[in-house]
């Protein structure tokens, strides 16, 4: 997995970093003083290099067809019940002044036995339980950037202590659901892991 401090960063303005680091999340449960320091959560994928350009398929130049990328993720905390993906654009609220930004995918309450979710995971409910929601589907919403400067697809997995009773919602309610699900995650982050994908059309 590519260090984020490296290339990719170097090619964001300070103003934007500033953003990527306010948008509101949980923060990493402390560790018991004197317990061994646990490796760090991570996550790859087989669909991008990390910091590089989301090919078209997983984006909106595929319109309906757009598939969510395939992703996987190892070194699981220990204690771990479930975990809670997101993918977001925290351009706008730079650009846009909005208080929270795009969320394309928010899935929560993937079961601790998963090591990854597969290509192309279809809309509405999950059959292990999982719950997913995002601005526009009940799934997987590809990005859609304008021509311009690259947008910074975040994909962010919590490693979570407990299950979240947050219920799905619309689409039309993914703000409040993802405020509801970043709440109650509140205390609970055991690890937390993130990829980078740019797009522009």
């Amino acid at each position: 997995m590519k260090n984020h401090s490296g290339l990719l960063f170097a090619s964001i303005s300070p103003a934007l970093l500033l953003v990527l680091a306010s948008v509101a999340a949980p923060a990493l449960r402390a560790q018991p003083p004197g317990m061994a320091r646990t490796p760090p959560l991570l996550m790859t994928s087989s669909s991008w290099e990390d910091g590089g350009v989301l090919p078209d398929k997983y984006t909106s130049v595929a319109g309906p067809k757009a598939v969510s990328p395939a992703l996987s993720w190892s070194q699981v905390p220990p204690g771990t019940k479930s975990f809670v993906l997101l993918m977001h654009d925290p351009e706008p609220v730079l650009f846009k002044s909005v208080k929270m930004d795009i969320t394309h995918w928010l899935v929560w309450n993937i079961p601790d036995t998963a090591t990854g979710l597969p290509e192309g995971v279809p809309q509405g409910a999950m059959a292990d339980g999982s719950r997913q929601i995002s601005l526009r589907f009940n799934g997987y919403m590809g990005p859609g950037a304008p021509p311009g400067p690259y947008h910074h697809y975040t994909f962010e997995l919590y490693a979570l202590d407990t299950t979240l009773d947050v219920p799905v919602g619309t689409p039309q309610q993914a703000s409040a659901t993802r405020a509801a699900v970043f709440a109650a995650m509140d205390g609970h982050v055991l690890g937390k892991a993130e990829l980078v994908a740019r797009f522009h059309r």
